[in-house]
């Protein structure tokens, strides 16, 4: 399927043929051998088509890339995708390509199952963006990763940029040379970088690497994995709701609630909690009680009787409150926070959960 995606893109690209034959001889010196090829790993990963688009924040042909900067001349005008090119795959429709996104995740999980490694989650790039940030430019790649569950699922999304993913590639190499040695991971390029043809390559390439990561027990629980998946969301969310933008934060909060609950594995002991933390919050600021009651809950149960924990205070205090304001039932709630405050174990009263969201250093 990338064969025929990259046949059309070709064909796209056709008005830019003198920068296409210039590229000919700096192919053959910096041949692409590590970037995935369309055969590579066969079972895998698959590449589901239709859904990547590429759109561009300006009309400029500059090919330098923040993440391949390797101190060399700037290639010749015409080589960069430009905004009409861009145009030419406009992005999806919002609700409606998204709910499309998770049917055909879900279908293909299910025929994967079988397959001869066990496909734990599918990622697919979904757009990917020519950023500005002067003096630098990148693209960034968004994925969706959809794991088992309801049909009715959205898939979480992620958005990481090239030197993101070679960070999370170094950091495995050094930690896992073994299982690491038969993973692919698509080299820097010295020019092209802003090609139609190179972003498509290099999105079913991520798709893949990642896909393979996943295939195998020791990465998947590998804490640098871990964050790359969560810890751009959190520290995001927890910078949002610092200052106030509730709003935007609770999408960014249930974010990395769902791709917490589809790694499957833990993020760091106090993650799950954080993000709890987190939605309550935004849910009480918002005016949803319930929500920020029911978040709170879930907190208490992932707590359970453990010994005392930072968390334990402010969620069964928010809980106390919540269940008030309500007319539900507090009396279980209130009287461990009792116990907690009696034995020394926490002020009175103890801290809220937006000041443990301010303190809390996300490493």
């Amino acid at each position: 399927m990338a064969s025929r995606l990259l046949h059309r893109l070709r064909h796209a690209l056709a008005s830019d043929g003198p920068g296409e034959a210039a590229a000919g001889p700096e192919a053959e010196q910096f041949p692409e051998s590590s970037e995935l090829e369309d055969d590579d790993a066969e079972g895998l990963s698959s590449r589901l088509s239709g859904t990547l688009s590429f759109t561009s924040a300006e009309d400029d042909p500059d090919d330098e890339d923040e993440d391949d900067e390797a101190g060399l001349d700037s290639p010749p005008s015409g080589d960069g995708a430009s905004g009409e090119d861009a145009e030419r795959s406009p992005p999806p429709d919002g609700q409606r390509s998204s709910q499309l996104l998770a049917r055909q995740l879900q279908d293909f999980w299910k025929k994967s199952r079988n397959t001869l490694v066990p496909q734990r989650l599918l990622f697919e790039v979904t757009s990917a963006n020519v950023v500005k940030d002067p003096p630098s430019k990148y693209v960034l790649y968004t994925l969706a990763v959809m794991g088992p569950g309801p049909p009715d699922r959205q898939p979480a999304q992620i958005s990481r940029r090239y030197s993101d993913f070679e960070r999370l590639h170094r950091n495995l190499q050094r930690q896992f040379r073994g299982p690491m040695s038969a993973i692919a991971f698509p080299r820097k390029r010295l020019r092209r970088n802003f090609t139609a043809e190179t972003i498509a390559r290099r999105s079913r390439a991520f798709e893949q690497f990642l896909g393979h990561l996943q295939a195998v027990p020791e990465l998947r629980q590998a804490p640098d994995l871990q964050d790359f998946f969560v810890l751009p969301e959190l520290r995001r969310a927890q910078s949002l709701t610092c200052t106030g933008l509730y709003r935007e934060a609770l999408a960014l909060w249930a974010n990395a609630w769902q791709l917490q609950t589809q790694l499957g594995t833990p993020s760091g002991p106090d993650r799950p909690l954080l993000t709890l933390a987190g939605l309550a919050v935004c849910h009480q600021e918002l005016e949803d009680p319930g929500e920020a009651r029911a978040c709170s809950e879930k907190a208490l149960q992932l707590l359970g009787d453990k010994r005392p924990h930072p968390f334990l205070a402010p969620f069964l205090e928010a809980h106390v409150r919540l269940s008030w304001r309500l007319g539900l039932d507090k009396r279980q709630s209130e009287a461990q926070l009792q116990a907690l405050q009696e034995a020394g174990l926490t002020s009175t009263p103890p801290p809220s959960l937006k000041e443990l969201l301010i303190k809390e250093v996300l490493d």
